[in-house]
Parts: structure tokens; C-alpha cells; sequence
């Protein structure tokens, strides 16, 4: 019985020998396998939490300024990135219009001053672009522009239409 049991004993230990020699080898790789998902996971974890302080912090925010949350969940809003663009392109249409009538001029005006109006809505700027007309307006669209540059909005120098055909 004694041999029996040592004879057992020897063939699982040579059987058993290869893969306890290819764990040795590859233990490294495991753990820093391992390793790396636990910091990746560790990673989310600390991305979900400065997540949620970031939405609450927005939230007591919003809630000391009495401002309306959910009116930017609106499935017709426009991205402020598309905004952005747009009022890129026509910035350049509110100097110039040398070449196009004064019809479309206004029309190019009008766009501009809805989007400026939706980049405000959006960035809760109050704007009186509605309020104004002439050269009030026009003052009005140049402070809208410097708020929404302070807000992170970035729009370019105003070229006339004529100097940007030429580049």
C-alpha cells in the first residue's frame, strides 16, 4: 500500500511538473496582467466618482441659481460644437457682403443673430439682440461674442468676405 501510494505520488509529480514549470514562467505575465486590469478598473472606479461630484456640484449649482437643467436635454437642441461652426462661417458674412446684395446681407445678419442667440440660450448668456436695432445691435452682437469668448466660445476675426476669397 505504501508503494502504491509513493508510485501515485511520483507520476502526479511528473505529470503535474510541466505545468507548475510554466506557471513559474508565465507568473510575471499574470500578474502584470492582473495589475494592469486592476488599475484600469481602479481607474473607472475613480472616473465614476468625479463623475457624480462633478454632475452634484452642477446640480447645487443649478439649483442656487435657479436654472432649469432639463431644458438642455431637449432632443431638438443643437450641439454647441455645431453652433460653434456656424457662427465660424457667418462671422464673416457680418462685415462683408461687398459683392452680395443688401437683402442677403440682412438675411446672413439675421442667421448669425439666431445663432448667437442659441449659443447664449445655451451657455445661459443673457443677450438683448431681440431688444436692438442698428447700431445698438451691432454693439450688442460685439459684447454677446466677447461673453461667449469668456465662456470658452472662441470665434475668429471678422474678415470681410473680399480678403477671405483671395487666401
Amino acid at each position: 500500500m505504501g508503494r502504491a501510494l509513493l508510485l501515485t505520488l511520483m507520476v502526479a509529480a511528473v505529470v503535474c511538473l510541466p505545468m507548475v514549470i510554466a506557471l513559474l514562467f508565465c507568473a510575471d505575465e499574470l500578474l502584470d496582467r492582473f495589475a494592469c486590469r486592476w488599475a484600469q478598473w481602479r481607474s473607472r472606479q475613480r472616473e465614476r466618482r468625479t463623475i457624480a461630484r462633478l454632475d452634484r456640484a452642477v446640480e447645487a449649482d443649478a439649483l442656487t441659481r435657479n436654472i432649469d437643467l432639463s431644458r438642455l436635454d431637449r432632443p431638438d437642441r443643437q450641439p454647441l460644437e455645431q453652433l460653434a461652426t456656424e457662427l465660424r462661417r457667418l462671422r464673416g458674412h457680418r462685415v462683408g457682403g461687398y459683392e452680395r446684395s443688401t437683402v442677403w446681407h440682412e438675411a446672413a445678419l439675421a442667421t448669425y443673430d439666431s445663432r448667437l442667440r442659441l449659443a447664449c440660450a445655451a451657455l445661459g448668456i443673457t443677450q438683448h439682440l431681440d431688444e436692438l436695432t442698428g447700431v445698438d445691435r451691432e454693439i450688442e452682437r460685439v459684447r454677446v461674442e466677447g461673453l461667449l469668448h469668456q465662456a470658452g466660445l472662441i470665434l475668429p476675426a471678422a474678415r470681410p468676405e473680399h480678403q477671405q476669397r483671395r487666401r
